[in-house]
């Protein structure tokens, strides 16, 4: 029993926190300016963005990747229902590939670590660093407090986020 009761409390500390954190985000300059924002489906170790992207669809144009072999394609979308079961169990949306790379004002990245200077540190398959280089956009990599480190290791081809966004900085 207490396994399960420490489980659900950090189930409700994610969700708690993601809020939180999400709140930050809508309240950025970049976000509000924004017309087309890169968003991620997360993952049950990412700060939860699942109601977040339904809710703001409908006021902004929301881009999801999609893993398609070693790539992110990008899928603008359009709600719940045009979500399917993708690589590594994602949610992921259907439809046309979003291929205007230069409408999209603001990309929110995860990552497993980010570093005070923007250093991003992902999950070691280099789908956002192919990505990355491909957009002009302002990049705002969202975290837990505790994903927030010192340093992050670099490599010469890594791009760095215009700013790292998480609770307590």
């Amino acid at each position: 029993m207490a396994l399960l009761r420490t489980r659900q409390s950090l189930s409700t500390t994610r969700l708690t926190e993601s809020k939180e954190i999400l709140a930050l985000l809508e309240k950025h300059p970049a976000f509000q300016k924004a017309k087309t924002i890169l968003l991620y489906y997360s993952l049950d170790d990412e700060i939860d963005t699942h109601s977040f992207v339904a809710r703001w669809c409908k006021l902004k144009n929301i881009i999801l990747p999609k893993v398609i072999g070693n790539e992110l394609d990008l899928k603008k979308y359009d709600g719940p229902e045009n979500l399917e079961k993708g690589a590594y169990g994602i949610q992921e949306p259907a439809g046309e590939s979003f291929l205007n790379y230069s409408e999209i004002d603001l990309a929110v990245i995860p990552g497993v670590a980010f570093d005070i200077q923007g250093n991003r540190l992902g999950r070691g398959k280099g789908y956002y660093d192919r990505l990355l280089p491909k957009l002009s956009a302002y990049k705002i990599g969202i975290c837990f407090p505790f994903q927030l480190v010192e340093e992050v290791p670099v490599e010469q081809s890594d791009i760095s986020m215009d700013e790292v966004l998480t609770l307590g900085i």
